[in-house]
């Protein structure tokens, strides 16, 4: 049982010990104490409170990363009410949607996006509207500023409802998952174990606060050890390592450590000072993981999670190997079994769905009773959507995700599987393989290819590189190639949009 039902209870019992320290330590030098950081978040309950929002109430905030994002989060927890942070990259449509869907009883949105956003939030009904710019200002500031900076942590059930994280909608509409204080301070003390933290770290902080890399699993570890954070706005390669020398933790997403890698500056010298780099959020390529390896002397640490549960595995910190190409073994406290026909689940290095129960797995998604039934096993096991393997040493490898899966002539195929060899073919800077319409069999294998400058290569030699390698119902019948892969804001390729673009190409040779 956790001392504390309420996620802010839970972490405020570490940095209580140590007020004067530095919490947020921003870009342009102010920084906060931990001691702020409990002035500032009760300034933020007490203004939801006197806003007449109850218990279980939402606030949705479409706003950019600032230290008054963290104190409004930390204050919705604090009241009680139920975060909603939404990707800052929404537009009206989208914004419509989730306010009708979630009815917020309270929205926060930047000053530039109020000339669409309060027409969208009136029409859905919401009572009211506040600002808040990136640098810290607006009338959310203002009003939390007449505040006191005391208030008293409401007891939250474990089970109730801590916020609401809306998936990215790739194949329909998006789903509210619903997310409680024991999902997450379940997650973080998991991790806080896994990966070592300790009050004396110091995380580079460089992801967006909308989505649950950079709101949960980065900075509920750093609050729950108490270590300080270098706050700032968005990842720079350069900036990064103007602060990578005072640093001991750094998370990412893929594309960070591909852009690190660009930068001439970035030494195993320069990085002597971090213990830990930790990717997530999409799959790392090998040769990132190799060259990373050689240019640091570190290697990088890769875990495996999703919104509606957190995360779920990770590759050792300490006391085994860290693997590249896997995303580890299960967290303490959480069970991963991979599964195929009657959720029969099936021994190791065969592929099948991933499925995961534990603290950490969300209890549903937000007014979707039907969606819940389909989405749990009868022995309470979320099906995630993954599909991997264990190795007999119980490594988790994800192969991709079901809905990706091409069913070729009655074949199942595997994209994961395709791409690692295509990678593998020198001119290849990446890979993406998707299934197309194909009248004969069902689906066709087709590549998207990003070919490394100055590479000239052919769909004809791609194809003869997969042949002989692969069973021939593998090997793609198209190839593409294009200047880059489509990705959202966490760093993962679109297939969606991929299948889109090239649905109704016949054959291969284009360039976008």
């Amino acid at each position: 049982m956790l001392k504390s039902e309420n996620l802010y209870g839970l972490l405020a019992e570490r940095f209580a010990l140590v007020p004067e320290k530095v919490c947020l330590e921003l870009e342009d030098g102010r920084r906060y104490s931990y001691a702020d950081l409990e002035a500032q978040s009760a300034r933020y309950a007490n203004l939801l409170a006197s806003l007449g929002l109850r218990i279980g109430d939402r606030v949705a905030a479409q706003i950019d990363k600032s230290a008054q994002a963290v104190f409004l989060y930390l204050g919705c927890l604090r009241a009680g009410v139920v975060y909603l942070p939404l990707n800052a990259a929404y537009q009206e449509k989208e914004i419509a949607f989730f306010l009708g869907d979630a009815q917020p009883s309270l929205a926060v949105c930047r000053p530039g996006a109020r000339t669409w956003f309060e027409p969208a939030a009136r029409k859905e009904g919401v009572a009211q509207l506040l600002e808040l710019d990136a640098s810290g200002g607006g009338s959310l500031v203002e009003a939390a500023s007449e505040q006191s900076p005391i208030f008293t942590t409401v007891a939250s059930a474990p089970d109730d409802l801590a916020a609401i994280v809306y998936t990215s909608g790739t194949t329909g509409r998006s789903k509210g998952a619903m997310i409680t204080h024991r999902n997450l301070a379940s997650n973080a003390i998991a991790l806080c174990e896994c990966w070592g933290f300790r009050s004396d770290d110091v995380l580079l902080h460089t992801l967006p606060l909308f989505h649950v890399h950079g709101l949960f699993v980065a900075l509920h570890t750093a609050l729950l050890s108490a270590s300080t954070i270098i706050f700032l706005p968005k990842f720079d390669s350069r900036q990064v390592l103007r602060y990578l020398g005072s640093t001991t933790v750094f998370m990412g997403v893929p594309t960070y450590y591909v852009r690190l890698l660009a930068e001439p500056g970035f030494t195993q010298q320069l990085c002597r000072g971090v213990r830990l780099f930790v990717s997530g959020s999409a799959p790392l390529l090998f040769d990132t993981f190799q060259e990373f390896q050689q240019r640091t002397g570190h290697t990088i640490v890769e875990r495996y999670g999703m919104t509606e549960t957190g995360m779920n595995s990770s590759n050792p910190y300490e006391g085994g190997e860290r693997r590249g190409g896997t995303v580890g073994l299960p967290l303490p406290g959480v069970e991963v079994r991979v599964v195929r026909d009657a959720d029969r689940p099936l021994p190791a290095n065969e592929i099948g769905d991933i499925q995961v129960r534990g603290p950490n797995v969300l209890p549903g998604y937000w007014r979707l009773p039907e969606k819940n039934e389909e989405e749990f096993t009868a022995d309470g096991f979320f099906r995630t959507g993954d599909v991997g393997k264990f190795s007999a040493d119980g490594y988790l490898t994800i192969v991709g995700r079901s809905k990706d899966l091409i069913i070729s002539g009655g074949y199942n195929v595997y994209p994961k599987e395709i791409e690692l060899l295509l990678d593998e073919l020198p001119g290849v800077e990446e890979s993406a393989v998707i299934g197309l319409p194909h009248p004969d069999f069902g689906e066709a294998v087709a590549a998207v290819v990003v070919p490394e400058q100055g590479s000239a290569l052919s769909e004809e030699e791609v194809i003869a590189f997969v042949k002989g390698k692969l069973a021939n119902f593998k090997v793609p019948k198209h190839v593409y190639f294009a200047r880059e892969l489509p990705r959202n804001a966490m760093g993962k390729v679109q297939k969606n949009v991929l299948r889109s673009t090239y649905a109704a190409r016949q054959y291969g040779g284009m360039s976008d």
